[in-house]
């Protein structure tokens, strides 16, 4: 049983299946104004780092950092499938993520997540993300968490 995590293209079968997981689980809790997904072309910009988690071959869940030009990336896309949950597949990820984003120097990674979402937001403050404002281009939402971690 093994458990690996790489920088991948996001353009490929399993990560597909992955999204449109998390893209009808999302629409499932929310209604469209306040899901702020995006789409596999955005995934593919120079300015992302995409990781594909792998359990024993399949792909299993992803995440991107999406660096913003100004010294912060974002979160986007963090997904485990429901069948891997329990094998410590979104720790991972966040901790190949962290790594990458202070390899690059960042001093801040943000994130947008959902509030009927608790399994994510006590994920991300274990990792020691706190409340924010909204940033970026987002707008406040009563169904939307900001999230920040200011990195050494």
């Amino acid at each position: 049983m093994s458990l690996s995590i790489a920088l991948e293209p996001p353009r490929q079968e399993g990560v597909l299946r992955l999204l449109d997981m998390s893209d009808s689980y999302a629409q499932s809790l929310y209604p469209p104004e306040s899901n702020h997904l995006v789409d596999v072309s955005s995934l593919e910009k120079p300015t992302v780092s995409f990781f594909v988690a792998r359990h024993d071959g399949e792909i299993v869940g992803c995440c991107a950092l999406a660096e913003a030009g100004d010294g912060t990336a974002e979160i986007k896309r963090m997904f485990v499938d429901p069948k891997a949950r329990g094998l410590k597949v979104a720790s991972k990820l966040m901790s190949a993520l962290e790594a990458i984003a202070v390899e690059k120097r960042l001093q801040a990674v943000r994130l947008e997540t959902g509030i009927y979402q608790p399994e994510a937001i006590a994920l991300y403050r274990k990792y020691g993300y706190v409340q924010i404002e909204p940033f970026g281009s987002y707008l406040p939402d009563p169904l939307s968490l900001f999230m920040e971690k200011q990195l050494a």
